[in-house]
């Protein structure tokens, strides 16, 4: 299992709701390939709850991740700032999103607070910018 973060029980009654609704969404994953179902549910900073399933293709490339599809809906909606990302796996251990979903992430709240959970319930809670460190980011664009 490669996870990077902390194993914890102080998750609240919030963090409970997005871990839910993380897991209510995985069900609309659509994963022939891997099999892996994947679902993401990211908090604005105003508590709207957006929700993301993996959408696979068999073009791989053309794979959209769940953490992916839950920013551009809330990005779409007018939500541009973000506290915390739940994202649960059908595997039985935690999976920690992909180098371009960080990146993705990295553009809107490179302070985002992640649970991760597999689907034997364990939990675990890090930070973006441990996962991501020293990110090429939009301030790197200014000149």
């Amino acid at each position: 299992m490669a996870t990077t973060g902390t194993k914890s029980s102080r998750f609240d009654a919030a963090d409970d709701e997005l871990v839910k609704r993380a897991v209510e969404v995985r069900a609309h994953a659509y994963s022939p390939y891997s099999k892996i179902l994947v679902g993401a549910a990211l908090r604005a900073a105003d508590g709207r709850i957006f929700t993301g399933c993996n959408v696979e293709n068999a073009s791989f490339g053309m794979t959209w991740c769940a953490e992916r599809t839950a920013i551009v809906k809330a990005v779409s909606e007018g939500a541009r700032e973000y506290t915390a990302m739940a994202i649960t796996t059908s595997l039985p251990h935690a999976l920690m999103p992909c180098g371009a979903c960080r990146q993705v992430l990295f553009e809107f709240a490179p302070n985002l607070r992640i649970i991760v959970a597999g689907a034997d319930g364990t939990r675990y809670e890090t930070f973006l910018e441990d996962l991501l460190p020293e990110a090429f980011g939009p301030s790197d664009l200014s000149q």
